[in-house]
């Protein structure tokens, strides 16, 4: 049994990844402050290998037993999050960043970090692939949780070439499934949410921007095998399928039945043009690759979630 340590462990894909750990038998250690995670997310819970540290991150703390995996998932991701805290955010993936790789030098512990497809900003090269450095706009409202991510990547390959501490970046593209808040503010919770409610499907702009969209079961398999891999440099872990918001706004009516209607707003600013992923790295790597469909993964989202849940209705 190994011990593994999530950090921001009580957030949507943090408690899906505990839940994924527990079933391969170790032991969980779960930090989260509960900033924008929730005991909701696990409470249900209730084994004696998993233990939740209530804990800021962005201050040093310490876990006494042995650690073997850091799993370092802790950052808000969400615009509304880290719109309404961009210090906040920016010092996440600084000082948080810092103390969790120090944690994983002192017991030795296989380290990864979460980071994310915004590092490659509004792309110029398109699927991204690992080796494009991105084109991002540093002083621009989306910039805090940008540059937190873009930093962060690079203190743990600092970690790892000074300081020998085993780490592994995985880059983590649009990803939807149960436990999504649904005024988080993205596209797939905010789309479900409307037509659940027969409400107007708002779309940014004229909806032909695209993105892929990775079900968290798929994910969270390639996160861990990443993380059980010798790899150091970062893996894209995304679904390589692209569909534009207009086409996933008409799926979500197709798979809902719903009688809304379809609205266009403004689009929000450094809002990206295209999102897709080039997985041939995870392909090659990990022998990973995502196993289900769009139509599937909102399927199994719908009913695992609850349409309470999904509309915000629920406690």
């Amino acid at each position: 049994m190994a011990t593994c340590l999530v950090t921001g462990g009580a957030g949507f894909l943090g408690s899906h990844l505990c839940d994924e750990l527990l079933l391969r038998k170790h032991r969980v250690i779960c930090v989260d402050n509960l900033e924008t995670g929730s005991l909701a997310n696990i409470e249900h819970i209730r084994v004696p290998e998993f233990v939740h540290l209530n804990v800021d991150i962005i201050e040093p703390y310490h876990v006494d037993e042995p650690v073997d995996f850091v799993y370092h998932l802790a950052s808000p991701a969400s615009p509304i999050d880290y719109l309404r805290l961009p210090l906040h955010t920016l010092k996440v993936g600084s000082h948080g960043t810092h103390h969790t790789l120090g944690l994983a030098k002192k017991h030795r512990a296989r380290f990864l970090l979460a980071s994310t497809s915004e590092v490659y900003g509004d792309p110029k090269v398109h699927p991204q692939t690992e080796d494009y450095w991105g084109h991002v706009n540093p002083i621009g409202p989306r910039g805090v949780y940008d540059e937190a991510k873009r930093y962060a990547e690079a203190l743990t390959m600092a970690y790892h070439r000074q300081q020998g501490v085993d780490t592994a970046i995985v880059r983590i593209f649009n990803t939807y499934g149960p436990r999504m808040r649904p005024h988080d503010g993205r596209a797939i919770p905010t789309f479900l949410r409307q037509a659940l409610t027969d409400r107007p499907i708002t779309v940014f702009g004229d909806g032909s921007q695209t993105r892929s969209f990775c079900f968290v079961d798929d994910l969270i398999r390639g996160i861990i095998a990443l993380a059980e891999s010798g790899e150091h440099y970062p893996v894209n872990v995304g679904n390589p399928n692209e569909f534009t918001l207009l086409e996933l706004a008409e799926t979500v009516l197709e798979v809902t039945s719903s009688r809304s209607e379809i609205l266009h707003e403004a689009l929000p600013t450094d809002d990206p043009q295209q999102r897709r992923p080039d997985i041939t790295r995870a392909r090659e790597l990990l022998g990973w690759e995502p196993q289900v469909d769009l139509r599937e993964g909102l399927r199994r989202t719908i009913e695992q979630s609850g349409a309470d849940v999904l509309v915000g209705s629920a406690r």
